[in-house]
């Protein structure tokens, strides 16, 4: 398969960016996207190290820089902006597990790093999520001691609440939500993160605390409102379902009433 690509290339985060057009031939379409990228990179650093080909006037041969660690859907950093969707065509996978069946041969594919305030670039594909981190660390940790293993299964959940708990606790904090939206808001992140312990006793502590303080450093680092057009379930690699963000407005309300 052949394809055309048009790649956002940026040397930093203070430098203008362009898209930059590339072609690669003869690719398998067993080839999952990040492998086409690797064969891509190949290439331009052969011909970087070609005297015949910086002769024709070539373009850039620096490697296309972008994120990639797991590569079996796990991690979340390989994230892509593919043809205007996060993580591409595919439903309910990361751009690692996507393959490059799903497009058709002779196709041009554009491709973009992650494009929010919270987000900013820092080379060609990579952007910086640690505002993610940032926000995880405003929520702090559960501060029940369950003691031992056994001890910790000693305390009754329903296994309904159990279910919908670890469904929540499947976000891979990739920011295909935030890139989704059009107002670049992380509360599908954030309702996850929260509803995850919000559901069971042992987070019941500090709910009201956590809840506050995990919104306003959401606000605090950019992001936007909900805009409430489900974008982002859609999106989502794990299908997280924004009822958990219905969950996260009320621990919200409910924790400034109390105030």
């Amino acid at each position: 398969m052949d394809f055309t690509l048009k790649i956002w290339r940026q040397a930093n985060a203070k430098a203008k960016g362009r898209f930059e057009t590339y072609k690669v031939n003869n690719i398998s379409p067993d080839s999952s996207f990040l492998e086409m990228m690797d064969i891509l990179n190949d290439k331009l650093v052969r011909e970087g190290r070609n005297p015949v080909a910086l002769e024709k006037g070539c373009k850039s041969k620096d490697p296309i820089a972008f994120d990639h660690d797991c590569r079996e859907g796990i991690c979340g950093i390989c994230s892509l902006y593919i043809n205007g969707r996060a993580h591409g065509p595919d439903e309910d996978t990361t751009t690692c597990q996507l393959h490059m069946r799903k497009f058709k041969d002779g196709a041009t594919i554009t491709i973009e790093p992650w494009r929010s305030r919270g987000f900013p670039v820092i080379k060609d594909l990579v952007v910086d999520r640690s505002a993610f981190d940032k926000i995880l660390q405003a929520g702090g940790f559960i501060s029940v001691n369950t003691g031992g293993v056994p001890d910790g299964n000693a305390i009754p959940v329903g296994k309904d609440k159990a279910d919908e708990s670890m469904d929540a606790a499947s976000c891979i904090g990739c920011g295909a939500c935030v890139a989704t939206c059009k107002n670049s808001s992380a509360m599908l992140f954030v309702a996850a993160r929260v509803s995850s312990l919000a559901l069971l006793p042992q987070g019941k502590v500090e709910a009201t605390r956590r809840a506050k303080a995990m919104v306003a450093k959401m606000d605090e680092l950019g992001f936007g409102a909900c805009s409430n057009t489900q974008a982002c379930e859609a999106e989502c690699p794990k299908g997280i379902s924004i009822t958990h963000i219905a969950r996260l407005n009320r621990e919200y309300f409910c924790a400034k009433l109390k105030d």
